[in-house]
């Protein structure tokens, strides 16, 4: 380079390829040093706050409702909030089952175990197969998932409900925003005698225009991004919440409806520098 000239060979390209470069560096040492601490530290204070809570859910029966479906069906009854009809494998009725029906385990999550059963040499396969069952009349209708989102006070901020469309693996792969008032009502009856706080999922199939209520799973719905794409924001409420700060959250039933979501499969490849370099920036509970 010509001293006389020291600006010489410095175009656009190699200006903004090092400004990317020192920015890169910039907000990766940011995020190590400040961010990172300051994201770990909320996570803990939310961390504890869950444990807390959940270790106050021990034992009542609203814990053993949401982890026992047999549980979860008198829960329903006892609202009386339409459900399937339901039944132990003791209670099978001597006249047999109008076929199909559906069994799964009384303990079970993400669709494991659960079967329709088309007859009975199916149905005395299937009672030795799933573990401490439970069946179900099957209903043929659509199934509604519900994401209720409920403050640490028991304040009911959200319902937001979705039509899953295509399921893989027990949680959600396709699906659509729904209005469903009939599944709105019966979620604020749960999350009241329940007294919930913060998320739960409510799942419904449709019998006609007739909602029964089927299942409570006590967490966030693989699907829930949806309702924060449809115009809930929780996450940014349960922030604010954590911080101190009011929760201003709308009337029930103000969020997006005829909304798609849908999704896919990636690769991701990483040697092991790039691993080990992730590995570090790994926010951990405090």
């Amino acid at each position: 380079m010509d001293r006389a000239r020291p600006y010489d060979g410095l175009t656009p390209d190699v200006v903004l390829h090092n400004l990317h470069l020192f920015f890169d560096y910039a907000l990766a040492t940011a995020e190590e040093q400040t961010l990172a601490k300051e994201a770990a530290a909320l996570v803990g204070i939310l961390s504890a706050e869950t444990r807390r809570q959940g270790a106050a859910l021990q034992g009542t029966p609203w814990a053993e409702a949401a982890s026992d479906k047999w549980r979860t069906h008198a829960f329903f009854n006892e609202l009386g909030l339409p459900t399937p009809r339901t039944w132990l494998p003791q209670d099978v009725p001597a006249n047999g089952f109008e076929y199909p029906v559906f069994i799964k385990p009384r303990g079970g999550s993400a669709g494991k175990g659960a079967f329709k059963v088309e007859d009975p040499r199916q149905l005395e396969f299937f009672l030795s197969y799933v573990e401490n069952p439970i069946i179900q009349e099957f209903v043929a209708g659509a199934e509604i998932t519900s994401d209720v989102f409920c403050g640490a006070g028991g304040d009911l901020w959200a319902v937001v409900s979705r039509r899953r469309i295509e399921v893989r693996w027990g949680e959600v792969a396709k699906g659509v925003t729904v209005s469903e008032p009939r599944i709105w009502e019966g979620c604020r009856q749960i999350a009241a005698r329940w007294g919930v706080r913060g998320p739960i999922t409510v799942q419904c199939m449709l019998r006609g225009e007739t909602p029964l209520f089927t299942e409570i799973n006590a967490r966030f719905a693989g699907g829930a991004p949806l309702a924060l794409a449809a115009g809930v924001p929780y996450a940014r409420w349960y922030l604010e919440e954590a911080a101190g700060l009011p929760v201003a959250a709308p009337p029930i039933g103000t969020y997006r409806t005829g909304l798609y979501l849908t999704r896919f499969d990636d690769s991701f490849f990483l040697d092991d520098e790039a691993h080990a370099r992730i590995s570090r920036r790994r926010i951990r509970p405090g």
